[in-house]
């Protein structure tokens, strides 16, 4: 294949409008490059502007007597048909979601009756058996208060078992008192018995000590007298 590029017929027409494309952007722009020209556009836009303004009231005052709608009119129409539409559809979405909440309510409501249902009867238990409890309390508390009577009646005979064992220790007290006494006495009547015999035993040995005394003097003159016989 040759490198060489065929004949284009296009590129030269692209090339002659861009040549007068250039030409035209600045004849235009050397001729809006004045102030002259920006106040001429500038009235000519302001006229317009009024001139617009002037047909559109004259339009509108025309159709309100004819009774004929306008462009306004008719946009505002589309707008309103528009904004129902959106609110149909808006209904439409909250009617089915009603529907779908009433299924739900519905069956949450049927769970809910089920449940009051089951808390009517779970309630009836716990009364029968808090009634249960409450005649079981009841007789606990009458036997607790009998138990207190009882108790009463043991602390009453403890006092009286106390007074009793008062008593007897008194009693015991006042018998070993005159067992003591009647000791002691007896015991005073044995050591006077004793300091008798005591005495008995003094006077005795005191007999014996004059009796031996007496022998020995006895002797002493029978000596004596041998002596004096011997002499002579």
């Amino acid at each position: 294949m040759s490198s060489e590029k065929g004949y284009e017929p296009f590129e030269a027409f692209k090339q002659i409008s861009n040549m007068w494309e250039k030409q035209l952007n600045g004849m235009l722009y050397m001729m809006t490059d004045n102030k002259e020209f920006v106040r001429l556009a500038k009235t000519g836009l302001d006229s317009h502007s009024r001139y617009m303004d002037l047909l559109r009231k004259n339009q509108e005052l025309m159709a309100g007597l004819m009774n004929i709608p306008t462009k306004k009119d008719v946009a505002n129409v589309a707008k309103l048909s528009i904004q129902a539409e959106a609110k149909i559809d808006i209904l439409e979405e909250q009617i089915w979601n009603l529907q779908d909440s009433l299924g739900t309510i519905k069956k949450d409501n049927l769970g809910l009756f089920q449940e009051m249902v089951n808390l009517v009867k779970q309630l009836r238990l716990d009364f029968q058996q808090t009634a249960q409890e409450a005649s079981e309390i009841k007789k606990v508390r009458e036997e607790l208060q009998e138990l207190r009577r009882g108790l009463v009646d043991v602390k009453i005979l403890q006092v009286n078992i106390q007074e009793v064992q008062k008593e007897l220790v008194e009693i015991k007290d006042m018998n070993n008192y005159s067992e003591t006494k009647l000791i002691q006495h007896d015991l005073q009547e044995v050591k006077m018995g004793m300091v008798q015999l005591s005495d008995i035993k003094n006077e005795i040995t005191a007999l014996k000590g004059l009796m031996n005394k007496e022998a020995t003097k006895g002797k002493g003159k029978e000596k004596d007298k041998e002596l004096v016989a011997a002499k002579y």
